[in-house]
């Protein structure tokens, strides 16, 4: 896949370079200077959420999280421990909030847990995976500030449609996982 990227980008850059050389450097410079000014403003947005997440384990709300959300991941993750299930409900709640990159690590070392030595997925595992990819989003905070950065009048009209669009995947994900499991 990344051959595939780099010939069609280049390609791209010779096509563009023949056609228009006027404007190709201009062009290349100005998607360069994009690409680091949207760098900056994510790195800004993921510093602030990992800070957040940091606070909620420092002042003991990842425990409150865990209780919250324990009936849940009891029952969608069985034979899972105590540690397992609390990364599972920390990256659930940071989901919740909108930090995608703030989950990922947690989910990272929720994935390791589950599957341990083993190289294929548990069930488990799947699951897990489906959920965090499809995360109902209270608050799509990554998508507010990349909204609110680029000029939006409006960023937080995403909340809406954000969380019916999430609620309804992340549904149909876990059932679909469920009857396979059973299926299995």
């Amino acid at each position: 896949m990344n051959l595939i990227f780099a010939v069609m980008a280049i390609i791209s850059l010779i096509v563009m370079t023949v056609i228009d050389p006027e404007n190709a450097y201009s062009a290349m410079l100005g998607g360069a200077e994009n690409a680091i000014s949207l760098a900056f403003k994510l790195a800004a947005i993921y510093c602030i959420w990992l800070s957040v997440l940091d606070i909620m384990e420092k002042t003991n709300v990842n425990k409150f999280l865990h209780k919250l959300f324990s009936p849940m991941t009891k029952l969608l993750f069985r034979k899972e421990d105590e540690k397992t299930q609390e990364l599972i409900s920390m990256n659930f709640s940071a989901n919740l909030l909108g930090m995608g990159g703030a989950a990922t690590p947690l989910g990272i070392k929720a994935m390791e847990r589950m599957n341990g030595d083993d190289t294929k997925a548990s069930d488990n595992a799947i699951l897990f995976m489906v959920i965090n990819a499809t995360s109902i989003q209270l608050l799509p905070a990554t998508i507010i500030g990349l909204r609110a950065s680029a000029g939006s009048v409006s960023a937080s009209d995403i909340i809406i449609p954000s969380l019916i669009a999430t609620s309804v995947a992340t549904a149909v994900g876990v059932i679909l996982c469920l009857v396979l499991r059973k299926k299995k």
